[in-house]
């Protein structure tokens, strides 16, 4: 097929350029974009391909889980991903929910399909592994507790945890992660509730099982937990396209010993063929039918929970690009800024921009913007500005505004307003 590399051979090693190529064709990122916008099977088969979307609360951008998919497919319309993930406020049939969300790779939507492979961790969660210590505790510690808020759910449901009783002050009781929060966030982590939707953006509504997920995944069989792991770790090779252990662990955050046990299972199948790749210390894995792009010819701007760069030491193996997010970090202490997003170019990361969608005055501000060593600046920055441009458009902005932090800002401001003048 012309534009592919064949897949090398058992015994060949990849050059580091192969590998960030096949990186970026398994997660949909080295073609460009769709010249129109996906409706809701096209989003379907992109989210498919990730294996899931990562959620996060911040949204001085936009929300995470809506931004992978921006990066990958463009200007798609939010309101179909709300629908998919019954976030519109909208009655829920079940028959046709498409994502349902649990602890994956942190929180996430994932295709329902996959809801039974996830079921010993629920299993284990119910006896207490693989679960946050205070959440353990209180399942096992206050077993009446955790009932009379099933019951809630069972007879109100969906609700959140603003709608459990007040029994009279929010300190005690019910109210916060103390009570009635750590109970829903228990039973929903051993899988006795789940997710129905959000309210108010971001706000979690709970309900049963069988009132949110679809009759055929709830009546499907419970795999044995190997051969779940060993689906989940063909996922994560697919999703990948080049991995080591410890990445494609990562991907749903299965335990050490289960994962080393189920790589080896699929290497000795064939299904999947050790790889050194050039400038890796640890062996890397590849699926054993998958090809590589000679090239790669899409930009994108990644957002922190972005699953090509949310292992951050892989994401500095595969481009040089050492990546922190500095939410956390003390504003005096950031390097580049609160919420900043890499920008991809070919099949390298060129530049990195702290951005924040200022709604009351309908623009998105670049509050500061940083080029790698080496780069075209100019170039880098007209690319860019258009990438800006286009997801501002998305987002409902008016405008860009680029304030003058950082070494490519100057270059960068310069190409937005040419920009705005074409």
């Amino acid at each position: 097929m012309p534009g592919l590399v064949p897949p090398p051979k058992r015994s060949d090693a990849l050059s580091l350029g192969e590998a960030r190529r096949l990186a970026l064709a398994a997660q949909g990122l080295a073609r460009p974009r769709p010249r129109h916008p996906p409706d809701a099977a096209g989003l379907r088969r992109a989210i498919r391909r990730l294996a899931l979307l990562q959620l996060d609360s911040v949204n001085v951008l936009a929300r995470a889980h809506y931004l992978p998919l921006f990066a990958r497919q463009g200007a798609y319309d939010r309101a179909l991903l709300d629908r998919l993930a019954c976030h519109d406020g909208a009655p829920a049939r079940r028959s046709r929910r498409t994502l349902f969300e649990y602890w994956a790779h942190e929180a996430s939507l994932l295709p329902v399909e996959l809801q039974p492979l996830l079921r010993w961790r629920m299993a284990r969660a119910e006896a207490g592994e693989g679960v946050w210590s205070g959440i353990a505790a209180l399942g096992r510690e206050q077993p009446e507790l955790v009932r009379r808020v099933l019951d809630e759910v069972r007879a109100r449901g969906p609700l959140g945890v603003s709608d459990l009783p007040d029994p009279g002050s929010r300190r005690g009781g019910w109210w916060g992660w103390n009570h009635g929060k750590t109970a829903l966030e228990w039973l929903f982590w051993t899988g006795r509730i789940t997710a129905a939707g959000r309210r108010n953006g971001f706000e979690r509504l709970y309900d049963l099982p069988e009132r949110v997920l679809p009759e055929a995944i709830l009546s499907a069989p419970t795999p044995d937990p190997a051969d779940a792991q060993r689906e989940l770790l063909r996922c994560s090779a697919a999703a990948l396209g080049i991995a080591t252990e410890a990445d494609l662990r990562d991907y749903f955050r299965l335990p050490v010993a289960d994962a080393r046990a189920r790589l080896q299972e699929l290497v000795e199948a064939g299904e999947l063929v050790p790889v050194q790749v050039e400038g890796w210390r640890q062996p890397a894995y590849r699926a054993a039918d998958i090809t590589i792009p000679r090239r790669a010819q899409t930009t994108a701007l990644l957002a922190p929970f972005d699953p090509l760069i949310w292992e951050r030491a892989r994401t500095e193996r595969l481009f040089g690009f050492r990546y922190r997010i500095e939410i956390y970090t003390p504003a005096e202490r950031r390097r580049y800024g609160y919420y900043v997003l890499p920008f991809l170019q070919g099949d390298r990361l060129v530049a990195r921009v702290d951005l924040k969608a200022d709604r009351a005055r309908g623009r998105l501000l670049v509050r500061s913007a940083h080029g790698e060593p080496g780069i075209d600046a100019r170039e880098v920055a007209e690319a860019l500005a258009a990438e800006l441009a286009h997801m501002s458009a998305w987002l409902g902005l008016g405008s860009v505004t680029v304030e003058p932090a950082g070494d490519l800002a100057p270059a960068l401001a310069a190409a937005v307003t040419a920009e705005g003048a074409a």
